[in-house]
């Protein structure tokens, strides 16, 4: 869905600019950049995206799966995770949580325009 609002989740700074360019390039609305947990919490709560693309791995007191479970249980918004980890026990956690996606890093341009994509027709898919 161009023109669809996302969220980036990222605390690598250099794999969020890149995101949000190529996420402008292809014609999405970039609602915000963050680091950390809380405040991608606050920026759901203000911007009411579309999709949020969440780094797994984050600093602070929340990582990114206790941060997309409360997003999840508060917004019901979807969510795609990015991960450099090919930890299992990680992987199980992320599952209970339901992501529209998984992406593992290094990640290409068109893995992320085809997982985004994906997740917006199986979003669309699960609402008829």
């Amino acid at each position: 869905m161009l023109n669809s609002k996302i969220l980036i989740v990222e605390d690598e700074i250099i794999v969020a600019k890149d995101l949000k360019q190529l996420l402008e390039n292809l014609s999405y609305n970039i609602v915000g950049i963050t680091a950390n947990g809380r405040d991608a919490l606050k920026i759901t709560g203000e911007t009411n995206p579309d999709l949020i693309l969440m780094d797994i791995m984050l600093k602070g007191e929340l990582d990114g799966i206790e941060t997309a479970q409360t997003i999840r249980n508060l917004y019901n918004i979807p969510f795609i995770y990015l991960t450099g980890s090919h930890d299992n026990t990680i992987m199980e956690r992320a599952e209970k949580t339901k992501p529209v996606g998984y992406i593992t890093k290094p990640f290409d341009d068109i893995s992320i325009q085809n997982s985004i994509k994906m997740a917006f027709t199986n979003e669309k898919t699960s609402e008829e």
